[in-house]
């Protein structure tokens, strides 16, 4: 069945029009969902369109940063508190300390989740954070080395560790359903995101490979890859120390630290106007430049430019955090419990674009190099020569 359309096509006419509500799949019971990374808006926004379709939700959040309300904590407890307005809702929701990093934590939130609810039919793990900065740039001190193993402890292990927790019960009742949220960096390297585009292939070729382990005990496996803004601007975002010969007077690869810089500068600007300068000659030399020729005295996009390494969020107001993960949580809904699944599910007309214009590239170079690729393979009459001489 196909979801209902919007009548009115988009300003670019070759660009699909967008369902007005999630469709979910056909099955005979709730679903009970295992949210990783529960603070985050795709996490919460996920949780309340499954929860008002009937579903039961498992959501790991971080111990520490849940107890001192760091990160995104508050948005996390603010749905908490719309979730008591329901009836019976201690009945079909359940919040779990979870560190994916740390394999204990992981079995004992699977442990109460199936003391809750009995099973775990669908698990989605979406822990991620970027590292913004070039390759070079983040082998400048021990603090930046460290960073590149924080990134794969984080992206890849924790994900890994969830999935190992949840697979022996999912294999025990031989049903079950493993989502990974990634993005099209699993497929497109990305200049400036070297880490967080390695740690993406890294899981991605994981779950490629445990997907053929579980097929036999009816567990299915989706990679869901979203619009490489989605994940970044959602989670925490990391900066390293610039270095003077990747500015872009000295090197004009479109790094993603100018990219984001821009984007975030954009956003401040759509929630504080009034502090920008509309004068388009600068007031002082530190102000820094916003989309629309006015000044700012300092801007969220300025971090990324810092000669520290710098953590924070993106300040995302609601409505444009919702906006964002709207395509991927419609998604998550169709797919999650799906008889049959896609193995990979790219979300968004942009992102299928992309990755189209890459496999494209691809398919021409393996033809431009074929007969290279063939010369060195060994003919078979040849080997079956060097099989009978050596019988003799």
């Amino acid at each position: 069945m196909t979801p209902s359309q919007n009548t009115t096509t988009a300003s670019s006419s070759s660009r699909p029009p967008r369902p007005r509500s999630p469709h979910f799949p056909p099955h005979n019971a709730p679903r009970v969902w295992f949210i990783t990374n529960g603070t985050s808006p795709i996490a919460i926004a996920l949780a309340k369109q499954v929860l008002d379709h009937g579903d039961y939700v498992v959501a790991g959040v971080m111990p520490i940063e849940f107890e001192k309300r760091e990160g995104q904590s508050e948005d996390f407890r603010s749905f908490l508190e719309d979730v008591k307005k329901t009836e019976r809702w201690r009945e079909r929701l359940r919040v779990v300390g979870l560190d994916g990093r740390i394999m204990g934590q992981c079995q004992a939130a699977a442990a109460e989740a199936v003391e809750a609810f009995g099973r775990i039919d669908v698990l989605l793990g979406s822990t991620s954070e970027a590292v913004i900065g070039a390759i070079e740039e983040l082998s400048q001190t021990s603090r930046t080395i460290s960073l590149v193993q924080d990134t794969f402890e984080t992206n890849f292990f924790a994900n890994v560790n969830i999935i190992k927790a949840v697979l022996p019960v999912m294999r025990k009742r031989k049903n079950g359903h493993v989502i990974m949220l990634t993005g099209i960096s699993g497929h497109l390297g990305t200049p400036g995101l070297g880490m967080y585009c390695s740690s993406q292939w890294a899981i991605e070729g994981y779950c490629d490979s445990l997907a053929y382990e579980i097929a036999p005990f009816n567990i299915k496996m989706s990679i869901v890859q979203a619009n490489i803004e989605i994940n970044i601007l959602t989670n925490r975002l990391t900066s390293v120390p610039p270095l003077s010969q990747y500015t872009p007077e000295e090197n004009p690869a479109p790094l993603a630290r100018d990219i984001f810089s821009t984007l975030l500068d954009k956003i401040d600007r759509a929630n504080n106007p009034s502090a920008f300068i509309e004068d388009n000659s600068p007031a002082n030399s530190t102000a820094t430049a916003s989309l629309d020729g006015g000044y700012l005295e300092q801007s969220t996009g300025d971090l990324l430019m810092s000669a520290q390494v710098t953590s924070f969020y993106a300040p995302l107001p609601l409505s444009l955090k919702n906006s964002l993960v709207a395509e991927t949580v419609h998604a998550l809904t169709a797919i999650g419990g799906h008889d049959n699944p896609p193995a990979r599910h790219i979300v968004g007309y942009e992102g299928v674009i992309s990755v189209k214009e890459k496999l494209k590239t691809v398919s021409e170079e393996l033809e431009d190099f074929i007969e290279v690729s063939n010369a060195v393979d060994i003919a078979r009459e040849d080997t079956n020569v060097m099989v009978l001489e050596g019988d003799s």
